[in-house]
Order: structure tokens, then C-alpha cells, then sequence
């Protein structure tokens, strides 16, 4: 049997179980089967498949009707351009899931655009505080108003102080809350490699794969295990907090697709009654972890917006913008103190 022929009668097997775009899953399987890239399937239409690759292909493309996600098969999924392990017991990441990382590293590359901006001014003020603490003797009263040499700042300068006696700005911080792959804290680490990465998660198992993640792009992320900010010391302060909680409703759980609702961990699915008990623990604990400029980033599910809005509002945060995402349907929240 040849590649086309293949891909063809796979493709009607999966279409009458209701497998969605099916040939495109059977064009992925085949690849990862092959060892091609996909568009390589194309140039070889008329190869014929050995017996050990057909048997291969087969027993894929049967998981697959049985609704076993495509990335499972696999072991592996993409995530803005990073090839991340994926499996049961972590979120596969999606689409939306990268739009948020892209605003993530976006906020941090221009954070830290301006505190290399304003390195120089804290580098001056340190200098200046070292030769005020000095002892130097007395100039004339006449001399005293001529002492002010080029680029020194005086006390009491709008330019914010540094943290530390004659220390620069302390480095950009961002906080991954219950990073499941790891496939947000991995993206920030990779785009923003100055920043430093923290990554929470409950599930030990899910803990495991971001570090896999994380050790296959050499991304350096502090990787930390427990029930939320519970997990991170209390005097710790984040310039970006991000997340994509549980946000579906108890009872929709049993109503979604077989490949979430059978594969996914329900602990990365269930959000409550309403979908929304994480985002009201957020809105209550994360303003305590946040530098007083610093921003809040999390995904939410379908209609959620108008309700996270007022559950923000009452906690006293600012929503600053609501992104749609390519469906055009309200996606993320930006929210701030």
C-alpha cells in the first residue's frame, strides 16, 4: 500500500468515528510513523509501505479513532515553535494558550527594556552614595555649589532608587501559576533568558514533565511543588503573574470531547460550580506577590469575562484589557493593581 492510499482510507476510517480534520491527523500520524515532516508525505505519495510501517500506521490510526488525542500518540506537541512531551497527566497546551505566552515575554522584553534604560541613573546614584558616605574633607562654603560633576544624581531624584546599597534594578521575576507542561514558564524562559522563572504545580506527575520540558530546551526555571502561593515564600514579588487555570464548570466536564474529557487530568479541567473558584483564589492571594507595577495574565473559558471582571473589581484590581483570541471570542484578562 502507498502513502496515498494510505492516507486516503485513513482518513475515511477517522471521519466515520468522528475524528475531527482527519486528514491532516492521519498525515501527522504517518509522518511520525515515517520519521518525515509532514510535507514530505507529498513528495512521496507512491512509496510503498513496508509491513513493519503499516502495522505501525494501523495501530495509531486505530488509538486514534478511539479518541486518544493526537499529541498523546505522539508524546510530544507544539507550543510556540518549542517541541514540548506531553501526556495524561499534564493540559495539552492550545492555540489560545499562546497568545498568552506571547503577551507574557512581550510585557517582560519591554519591563526590561526600560530598567536597562534606567541602569545607568541607578549605577550614577550608587556612585553617589558611596562618595557621600566617604569621608571627604570640607571645601570653602564658596566651593560648595560648584562640587556637582556631570551625571551624578542628587538625593532626592524622581529616578527610583536602587534596591541594595549601590545595586542596579533587581532582575524581572514572572511566576507560572500551575504550569502543567511547563509550556507558559518555558516559553518566558526561552524569550526573556535575563528574567527569572518560577513554575508551581499541585501534581507531582505534571511537575515531572515541565521539568523534562524545561531540561530539553535548557530553559532555567525554579520549578516549585504545592497547593498555589503556599508553594512560594511570602516576601517573594513578581513583576508577572501567569496561569491558565481549571475554568470549566463541574457539570460541563461528562459534555466535552472525548479526547479532553477522557484524557485530559480533570484536576487541570474542573474549575467549580462555575468554573471560576481559581480566578476568585487569585484575585484574594496574588496581590500580595506582585510588584506594585507588576501585571496579572490568565486565560478563561467561553462567556467568563463580564463575571471575572466584577470578581477582579471587588478585590480591588484594575482590568486594563481583555483579549479576544482567533475565534474572536473574549480570551484573556490583563489586570493590575
Amino acid at each position: 500500500m502507498t502513502v496515498l492510499e494510505v492516507i486516503q482510507r485513513s482518513a475515511e476510517f477517522l471521519g466515520k468515528k468522528g475524528v475531527e480534520s482527519p486528514r491532516l491527523q492521519v498525515e501527522l500520524l504517518l509522518a511520525h510513523v515515517l520519521k518525515l515532516p509532514r510535507m514530505g508525505l507529498y513528495l512521496n505519495f507512491e512509496r510503498a509501505l513496508t509491513e513493519p510501517e503499516l502495522g505501525a500506521v494501523r495501530e495509531l490510526v486505530r488509538r486514534r479513532a478511539q479518541r486518544e488525542p493526537l499529541q498523546h500518540i505522539t508524546g510530544s506537541t507544539s507550543f510556540c515553535g518549542l517541541e514540548l512531551a506531553v501526556s495524561g497527566k499534564v493540559l495539552t497546551p492550545r492555540p489560545e494558550t499562546e497568545m498568552l505566552a506571547e503577551m507574557g515575554w512581550t510585557f517582560l522584553n519591554e519591563r526590561g527594556k526600560k530598567l536597562d534604560d534606567a541602569r545607568p541613573f541607578h549605577e550614577a546614584a550608587a556612585v553617589w552614595q558611596k562618595s557621600a558616605t566617604s569621608p571627604q574633607p570640607s571645601p570653602p562654603e564658596a566651593e560648595r555649589e560648584k562640587i556637582t560633576a556631570p551625571g551624578i544624581v542628587p538625593r532626592d531624584s524622581s529616578i527610583p532608587a536602587a534596591k541594595g546599597k549601590g545595586s542596579s534594578p533587581a532582575p524581572l521575576r514572572a511566576l507560572d501559576f500551575g504550569t502543567g507542561s511547563g509550556c507558559l514558564a518555558i516559553a518566558l524562559a526561552v524569550k526573556c533568558p535575563e528574567a527569572k522563572i518560577v513554575a508551581i504545580d499541585v501534581c507531582p506527575e505534571a511537575l515531572a514533565v515541565a521539568r523534562q520540558n524545561a531540561e530539553r530546551h535548557k530553559a532555567t526555571i525554579e520549578f516549585c511543588g504545592g497547593d498555589g502561593f503556599a508553594a512560594i515564600p511570602a516576601e517573594t514579588r513578581f513583576d508577572l503573574i501567569m496561569g491558565n487555570p481549571p475554568y470549566i464548570p463541574s457539570a460541563e466536564i461528562a459534555e466535552l470531547e472525548p479526547e479532553v474529557r477522557e484524557h485530559d487530568p480533570r484536576l487541570a479541567l474542573d474549575g467549580g460550580v462555575d468554573g471560576l473558584d481559581f480566578y476568585r483564589r487569585l484575585a484574594r492571594e496574588a496581590g500580595a506577590f506582585l510588584t506594585p507595577d507588576g501585571r496579572m495574565m490568565l486565560e478563561f473559558g467561553d462567556g467568563q469575562d463580564a463575571a471575572l471582571r466584577k470578581i477582579f473589581e471587588e478585590e480591588k484590581w484594575v482590568v486594563e484589557a481583555v483579549r479576544n483570541d482567533y475565534s474572536g471570542r473574549a480570551r484573556i484578562v490583563v489586570v493590575g493593581r
